[in-house]
């Protein structure tokens, strides 16, 4: 890989887009912290493989830890580590990502919405961009309502075929990816909501609705750029949650995660909270029009 004056401009404006992230949060009184990249456990999650060093897990997301301080007594936090993904490789993933995650006693995802809102006007606003983000041949509105979906709602508007059928058949990732994310957040940011239970499994459910959690991802110009909710905080649930996680990858002969029982232990501590991770080379990517994460990084895995 060679730093051309394009890399360097969009490394620049990269830069410029993540210390705007920490004035937000340290202006809105979140706490920076930092905790362990390399951990004895990490999440259980079906669709995640863990990257390995030696007989520990370099994290896949530092949850566990920020959650853990909100059990101790920490009320709002944030963070921007190195995140780490088996196999994942293509034009918006890379196996070693940049990850911003943020954590508040008392919010909801309804709240993180809101957060989020406010944080890309933020950047956008440093930026000197009026508002108005262009992406590829879309415009982005950031004055315009936000729109938002719930996942029913999306799979009525641009699937073929119902929810339910796409969670019977396990064709659910495969039309959010192709039928629905191309679609959303196009010309003003989108917030696909409310997503099947079975989909969140550290997530509080919806009140009244068991089979529907308080869960959504963040889209701008058909992109991925987040993924939100209310906490989960029942350990004894939470466990339960866990132990499916590690039964789907059973059956998928894929290596089982050791439960972290420290977190599990520490989350019966853990006050009411909602917390997000936002992939800041996503983010970039969009900020800088740059069509591929390759250009956004300073160094790929393929360049090193």
């Amino acid at each position: 890989m060679t730093l051309d004056s394009k890399n360097v401009s969009h490394l620049e404006k990269r830069s410029l887009v993540i210390q705007a992230i920490r004035d937000f949060f340290t202006d809105n009184l979140y706490l920076e912290v930092e905790t362990p990249i390399v951990c004895p456990n990490i999440i259980p999650e079906s669709q995640i493989d863990p990257v390995t060093s030696e007989d520990r897990y370099l994290q896949a997301s530092p949850e566990l830890c920020m959650k853990r301080l909100l059990a101790k007594g920490f009320n709002k936090i944030f963070q921007i580590c190195k995140c780490f993904r088996r196999n994942e490789r293509g034009l918006h993933h890379l196996s070693e990502l940049t990850m911003l995650e943020w954590y508040a006693k008392n919010d909801t995802y309804l709240d993180l919405m809101d957060q989020c809102q406010r944080l890309i006007k933020f950047i956008a606003t440093r930026l000197n961009l009026d508002n108005k983000i262009k992406y590829q041949d879309k415009l982005i509105n950031l004055n315009q309502p936000w729109q938002k979906l719930t996942v029913q709602q999306a799979f009525v508007l641009y699937a073929d075929r119902s929810l339910n059928d796409a969670l019977f058949e396990g064709s659910f990732d495969e039309i959010i990816s192709f039928q629905i994310e191309p679609r959303l957040g196009n010309t003003t940011p989108c917030f696909l909501y409310d997503y099947p239970a079975s989909l969140a499994s550290l997530a509080k459910l919806l009140p009244g609705n068991p089979e529907v959690a308080q869960r959504f991802e963040f889209y701008m110009a058909g992109i991925e750029l987040a993924n939100g909710f209310t906490e989960l905080t029942d350990p004894v649930e939470q466990r339960s949650r866990f132990e499916i996680e590690n039964k789907i990858r059973r059956s998928q002969k894929k290596t089982i995660s050791p439960l972290p029982e420290k977190f599990l232990t520490d989350l019966e501590k853990m006050p009411d909270a909602a917390g997000i991770a936002l992939g800041i080379d996503r983010l970039a990517m969009i900020f800088c029009n740059a069509s591929s994460i390759d250009d956004v990084v300073a160094f790929t895995p393929e360049s090193l």
